[in-house]
């Protein structure tokens, strides 16, 4: 595996009174691509300048493989950065713009020539070489970039959020090539991003960031399946959210009972005992909706009836909220499954029946009796 180990230890930075960062701890592997997701303002751009050398800790530690980098300046840390600015000379060729970091180390022209070749090769931009940024598409402008900060060799790719200037459909492409582009160099990749989606469709392992402070690592799966808490849970996608409080415990399973439902078996994690307060997350995609409860049977199925009270149309699928008590549930159907039993489409104000199974009822939040 290409790449090195970096590992943040007890990192703390502050400015004036300010916290931006408070003890964030975790290891990245060799070879890794790994996310720092969050909202604007949680610290993960400064942690990737502290990782870059830009800045420093004001506590803490930073390590490239077993090396401590705190006292290195940032040209002597084998790592590279990719801006969302993209940061191009626009004075230069895209051939110049990658060729710079090589005539900086004043290498022979020709191994200039050949190593450059092989990098606007990697990101598909050898027709492109003779053009000036200013002749190029959003995403075009990116894949210079990273073939320029790619060229050196570095351990470590830093990007920070590459993808934000570029629209929608873009933004997709060029994901795919950057996990491509990761494939081929092997190198350790850290992505810092606010976009979920971005991050749980690209990496080995996401850290989820809020105020300063790591909330949770996992993969992308362990993620969005078993968030750590509420905030995760509701950052991470969409969900639903519902409190109740604990009847009685089974092993890592508990019976809730939730005003307006009734009592819902839930899976946690966390250590439950009767009278705790919980909160609880269904993803919308879990639940099944019908108008006739004899299609929601199994032996751990829970089975609730409501209302419609809005449909969404989105495209490949609809979304549907349904009254429930007192609370509004999301469902997501896909249209292959749109038709409700007996041919009809379920519609607005009709009564339905939604389920969902025991263990896809997540304990997210405990509270005291």
């Amino acid at each position: 595996m290409k790449g090195c180990r970096v590992t943040v230890e007890r990192v703390t930075k502050s400015f004036g009174s300010f916290r931006a960062l408070r003890e964030v701890s975790f290891s990245i592997q060799k070879g890794e691509f790994f996310s720092l997701l969050g909202p604007s303002g949680c610290g993960k751009t400064t942690l990737l300048r502290l990782i870059a050398g830009f800045d420093d800790p004001t506590a803490g530690d930073i390590r490239l493989d077993d090396a401590s980098v705190v006292a290195l300046p940032s040209n002597e840390r084998h790592v590279n950065t990719v801006f969302q600015s993209y940061a191009l000379f626009p004075h230069l060729s895209v051939y110049e713009n990658v060729a710079f970091p090589l005539r900086l180390k004043k290498i022979p022209e020709g191994a200039i020539r050949v190593k450059v070749g092989e990098y606007l090769a990697m990101v598909r931009l050898e027709e492109h070489r003779d053009k000036f940024p200013a002749r190029l598409s959003g995403g075009q402008k990116q894949r210079v970039a990273i073939a320029r900060a790619l060229i050196n060799e570095p351990e470590v790719l830093l990007l920070d959020e590459p993808l934000a200037a570029l629209d929608a459909k873009l933004r997709q492409h060029m994901l795919i090539e950057l996990d491509t582009i990761h494939d081929t160099v092997g190198i350790t990749f850290i992505y810092v991003t606010h976009d979920q989606q971005e991050a749980i469709s690209v990496s080995d392992r996401v850290a989820v960031m809020n105020e300063g402070a790591v909330l949770q690592i996992g993969t992308p799966r362990e993620i969005y399946e078993s968030p750590a808490d509420l905030f995760v849970a509701r950052f991470i996608g969409e969900t639903n959210i519902i409190e109740g409080r604990v009847t009685s415990t089974a092993g890592s399973r508990a019976a809730v009972d939730v005003p307006g439902i009734g009592t819902v078996t839930v899976e946690s994690a966390k250590p439950l005992r009767p009278g705790n307060v919980v909160s609880l997350t269904v993803r919308p995609e879990k639940l099944v909706v019908s108008r006739e409860k004899a299609d929601l049977t199994g032996d751990d199925m829970i089975c609730v009836q409501g209302i419609v009270e809005e449909i969404i149309y989105t495209g490949f699928l609809s979304k549907y909220f349904i009254k429930v008590g007192e609370t509004t549930l999301r469902v997501f159907r896909q249209h292959a499954n749109h038709q409700a039993a007996g041919g009809r489409a379920i519609t607005w104000r009709d009564p339905v029946y939604l389920g969902w199974h025991a263990g896809d009822a997540y304990v997210v939040e405990v509270r005291g009796s």
